[in-house]
């Protein structure tokens, strides 16, 4: 059984690597790390493309609960901060 997911400070960064996830439970996994922000808490999403179509799921999904700020747009990793209002 996993440990609970402590939400200590609220302005904690919470690391997620797409590189590292199999392609087909993607989507799935950002959905649920999302779902387990509370507001003020941020997920820091690394990818090695730009995942429009990510983006417009999520805007659907969470409209103006979730803030998307981009990083980094190197080729190879693009890095996004999810913000949960």
């Amino acid at each position: 059984m996993s440990e609970p997911h402590l939400h200590i400070l609220p302005e904690q960064i919470y690391p997620f690597d797409a590189r590292g996830v199999a392609k087909r439970f993607r989507h799935a996994a950002i959905f649920g790390a999302l779902d387990a922000l509370v507001p003020g808490e941020t997920m820091r999403f690394a990818n090695d493309h730009d995942p429009i179509p990510l983006l417009h799921q999520l805007t659907q999904r969470y409209g103006d609960t979730i803030e998307i700020n981009y990083r980094s747009r190197d080729p190879g990793l693009i890095v996004i901060d999810f913000v949960r209002k």
